[in-house]
């Protein structure tokens, strides 16, 4: 009687190790999945659709650059560059890097709205200023953003317009 349920202890300890083993190979298995998604989107935006359709208010003109202008120097050119290069001298730290407002196949495609919530919502590392800026200051630096897209130099795409 004492084999038998030391043999059946023993099949026990077996099957919790095993157990614990698959376990831990799931666990892993995850965290590696999870990682390798995190790497491979780490420079998508979920901007909800809502957020996409947004149009915005302000026509393009001369004044609206102008007010735009300081705003975008200080709050966005210390990662975002001086030119919308993506190259200031901050951003050089971050990965992903900052966005390069210049590349015209990059800016062509989103939307006001879609430019507006990232410049409202943020994320790490960029702060947030839906608090910091009025609506019509985010709105201003919409067509600020775009019009970097808009005065690329010569042999690069430009065009940039803005998605209803």
């Amino acid at each position: 009687m004492c084999e038998n349920l030391s043999a059946i202890m023993e099949n026990n300890r077996r099957r919790s190790l095993r157990l614990k083993k698959i376990l831990f190979a799931a666990v892993l298995a995850v965290a590696c999945v999870s990682l390798v998604y995190a790497f491979l989107h780490r420079n998508d935006w979920r901007v909800p659709e809502e957020a996409k359709s947004l149009t915005n208010p302000l026509p393009p003109s001369a004044a609206a650059l102008q007010a735009a202008a300081p705003l975008y120097h200080e709050n966005c050119a210390q990662c975002h560059g001086e030119e919308g290069k993506g190259d200031g001298p901050e951003g050089r730290m971050y990965d992903p890097s900052p966005a390069d407002f210049t590349a015209a196949k990059r800016m062509n495609p989103l939307t006001d709205g879609q430019i507006f919530y990232q410049i409202s919502e943020g994320r790490k590392p960029m702060p947030s200023f839906k608090k910091k800026l009025s609506t019509e200051q985010r709105w201003q630096l919409v067509l600020l953003v775009r019009s970097f897209a808009k005065s690329s130099g010569p042999g690069q795409e430009t065009g940039a317009t803005s998605k209803p």
